[in-house]
């Protein structure tokens, strides 16, 4: 291939040379001793080879133009490295063919088609010019033509070679046969043998510099030797491949073709080898006996089906995910329980219900290691630390941990897994996570457990009752899988902000453990001793650069935030020390900065929520009620009046069903028990009652605000006023029964942090009230009320 070209060799004819083989082999009177160099690329030329040549570069155009201008002589030499675009002499072999040129045809602007005629070999002896291209002193090889007994054998043994190589194939053409076999001169014939040969460039360059015929003929009699027997062996495989060959897949018949080819070598087949293999881990994998024999039926019709067809990869992907799935192998437990609550003390403060239940659990295992798996659940208001608690359990038990999210899962098959009858079809979420862990005992988080739908793929929580019963997950099926599977010594931790929408079966399974929301002196211990540390670690900072007193963390805490948990304190946190860093970054030698109100007002703007204060109520119909949200617990004003109308009953608000439920009964008791409280209500049926809760635009439900409608009423009835410093909560019945409620520990929150004093709650709520924490039992004083009337005459002024 000349310099540069993309395509040096357009098209490769061998023609039969001239008759009189003296005059193309012997050197001529004429023979330039100084020619031009042409690289070649991918064709090497021999002596008495006629061959078209296509030059597609400037530097191969001007030295055709040059020669063809001249004596028509150049030196055609094979590159030793094929992709030089501009070989240099050390490129070159220095061995090559001197070549005349026959024709030239010019194309394009530096586009030459030329037709070359191989003469004689040649050596070069030195470069006498490098640009614009190569141009050297040549010294011609000398051939001895002496027919020898010898060289007549080695020309009929070649001949008989060259005769059945062109019976079988097809690329070399009759003319090329016949000027082969009926050639006399045994050099050029063994030139014209080599340059129709299905050989290396490598080998034929070896030809090319063998001067001697006999050395010649001896490197070539063992290439015809090895293309005979290459081609007898491919008409075999063709043949033993058509029999068994389907007209419609062209892929199983190249891979037929390579087994054959593997067969003929004595190498295995590489399905074979792969079906060992995989019977090998069955073996060794500890699978279960029922998983054992499945795969081994499944191996069996692994070594019937060809490799190229779809359902050995199903199959093969089947036992594989058995095979890889942790039958046996388990991690070991920590059984040190001081270092376990060390652990959890260390990464979660507070939580010592649920820190006592694990290290139970902890205690249990180390005096029966074979104990199921409980299902515990963390129930509690977003950002109080259940899925880090998660983690922080998987640390103290010494185990792995994975995290399923389940909130959106709409789709049974996501935990039970698809049938293997359909296209894609993979293990449940469970199997899967198991198979990346690699231990049968790991604990895995469940978590937003409250958060699946259902629709026409399935209930996912219908298919998590046998995950989670700890009486039947020992032998789960998956639907891929098809055999048991033990999850008994799989730690499950489901998370959930409530319990009302979950499958009461599913709850049944559950050990529920109530997560609280924390208090404003626990979040400012939260804050100094967590979040602040790890913010000013994750921005650069050092522990000196931020001082943040309590006032300034009780502002942030309910003046930036509205929440149960921790999650948007840490936000903030991380706000302040964003501002901070670049404060540090833009000023050299820059003083520790102390947060101060004026800091936060000024970086964070004002606040952006403002708890409701008690308010000292100064007219008839108004009363304080305790309301329980996801954020935490607020005070809840009722507001109550009347007008002339026709007796209705007017709810505004926003209010729920529930709650629109428990006013009509507040006023329905009131009126049939008027005389008995002491109430007087004049002409009723020409009176409308309105009762309002503020902030009309938030949606408010729930039978809890029952006992404050009624004292609202009551207050307005009596025209007396209720006491500034009281709030309730309870629901009420039509006998006057004061009923308990939920969310008693954030509703004793929100009224401290309102600042009142004295807090009425149902009598069967005492058990809730020891949770309260002691902060707040010492500033509020708590009445436990069982009738509407203990709570009518504890609320009204006397």
């Amino acid at each position: 291939m000349a310099p540069g070209e993309k395509n040096a060799v357009d098209i490769l004819e061998v023609s039969q040379g001239p008759e009189n083989p003296s005059k193309s082999t012997a050197p001529k009177s004429d023979t330039p001793k100084q020619i031009p160099i042409l690289g070649l690329s991918d064709i090497v030329i021999f002596p008495g080879m006629i061959a078209p040549l296509l030059i597609e570069s400037a530097e191969g155009a001007q030295l055709i133009n040059d020669a063809v201008a001249g004596d028509r002589y150049l030196g055609l030499v094979l590159q030793k490295n094929a992709s030089a675009e501009n070989p240099s002499p050390e490129d070159l072999w220095d061995k090559g063919c001197l070549a005349r040129i026959q024709k030239m045809v010019k194309g394009s602007e530096d586009s030459v088609r030329i037709l070359i005629e191989g003469l004689e070999r040649f050596k070069i002896k030195r470069y006498v010019k490098l640009e614009p291209y190569l141009r050297a002193t040549i010294s011609v090889l000398p051939v001895n033509k002496e027919i020898t007994p010898e060289i007549t054998a080695l020309i009929r043994n070649g001949k008989e070679y060259f005769e059945k190589i062109t019976d079988l194939s097809s690329s070399i053409n009759e003319e090329a046969k016949l000027a082969v076999l009926k050639h006399k001169d045994a050099g050029l014939m063994s030139d014209l043998m080599a340059s129709n040969l299905n050989v290396s460039l490598e080998e034929q360059q070896a030809i090319l510099e063998a001067v001697s015929v006999p050395e010649r003929l001896k490197l070539l009699i063992p290439m015809l030797s090895r293309e005979l027997e290459v081609l007898t062996l491919g008409s075999k495989i063709q043949k033993d491949v058509s029999t068994a060959m389907s007209k419609s897949q062209r892929d199983f018949y190249l891979r037929e073709q390579i087994r054959a080819i593997q067969k003929e070598l004595g190498e295995s087949d590489p399905a074979t080898t792969e079906v060992n293999n995989l019977r090998e881990r069955v073996k060794s994998n500890g699978l279960s006996p029922e998983a054992t024999n499945v795969c081994l039926k499944e191996l069996d019709r692994l070594e019937h089906i060809p490799s190229s067809a779809a359902e050995y990869t199903i199959a093969r992907s089947y036992v594989e995910w058995l095979v890889e799935l942790p039958w046996q192998d388990a991690t070991a437990n920590t059984l040190d329980l001081e270092a376990a609550a060390k652990i959890l003390d260390t990464q979660h403060y507070g939580l010592n219900k649920v820190k006592e239940r694990l290290l139970e659990f902890l205690a249990v295992i180390k005096l029966k290691e074979t104990l199921k798996g409980p299902i515990l659940c963390l129930v509690g208001p977003p950002g109080v630390g259940k899925t880090s608690l998660g983690m922080s359990i998987a640390n103290a038990l010494g185990r792995k941990f994975a995290r399923i999210a389940l909130g959106g899962m709409r789709d049974e098959a996501e935990i039970r897994g698809h049938r293997r009858t359909y296209v894609g079809a993979l293990p449940g979420r469970i199997i899967q996570t198991l198979r990346r862990l690699k231990s049968r005992n790991p604990v895995i988080l469940l978590d937003e457990f409250d958060k699946m739908s259902t629709d026409f793929r399935g209930d996912p929580a219908s298919a998590l009752l046998e995950v989670l019963d700890p009486q039947q997950n020992s032998a789960y099926t998956d639907h891929y899988l098809d055999v048991p599977f033990d999850l008994s010594r799989v730690l499950f931790i489901t998370t959930a902000n409530w319990l009302d929408p979950v499958h009461p079966a599913l709850k049944d399974r559950l050990e529920v453990i109530e997560l609280p929301s924390y208090t404003q002196t626990e979040k400012v211990y939260i804050a100094k001793q967590h979040l602040i540390p790890h913010q000013i670690e994750e921005h650069g900072l050092r522990p000196n650069h931020l001082k943040f007193s309590d006032n300034v963390l009780k502002r942030l805490i309910g003046g930036y935030t509205r929440e149960a948990g921790v999650r948007q304190l840490d936000r903030e946190i991380a706000s302040v020390t964003r501002k901070a860093a670049k404060h540090f970054a833009t000023k050299k030698n820059a003083r520790p900065i102390s947060i101060t109100n004026p800091w936060l007002t000024k970086n964070l703007g004002p606040d952006r929520f403002h708890f409701e204060i008690a308010e000292t109520i100064t007219d008839c119909g108004i009363a304080v009620g305790l309301a329980w949200t996801p954020s935490g617990g607020e005070i809840l004003y009722i507001e109550a009046t009347e007008l002339p109308g026709q007796g209705k009953l007017i709810l505004t608000g926003s209010l729920g069903d529930v709650m629109k439920e428990s006013a009509q009964a507040a006023l329905t008791y009131l009126k049939s028990q008027a005389p008995n409280l002491g109430l007087r209500i004049e002409d009723p049926d020409k009176k409308d009652i309105h009762i309002h809760v503020p902030a009309g635009a938030t949606p408010k439900d729930g039978p809890s605000a029952g006992v404050a409608i009624s004292v609202a009423l009551a207050s307005l009835f009596t025209k007396k006023q209720v006491r500034s410093d009281i709030a309730m909560t309870g629901e009420i019945s039509l006998r006057g029964r004061v009923l308990p409620v939920g969310g008693i520990r954030e509703k004793a929150l929100a009224a401290y942090r309102s600042g009142l004093t004295t807090l009425l709650i149902p009598d069967r709520n005492q058990n809730d009230w020891r949770d309260v924490p002691a902060e707040v039992k010492a500033k509020i004083k708590v009445h436990f009320v069982k009738q509407v009337a203990d709570v009518i005459r504890l609320s009204l002024k006397k």
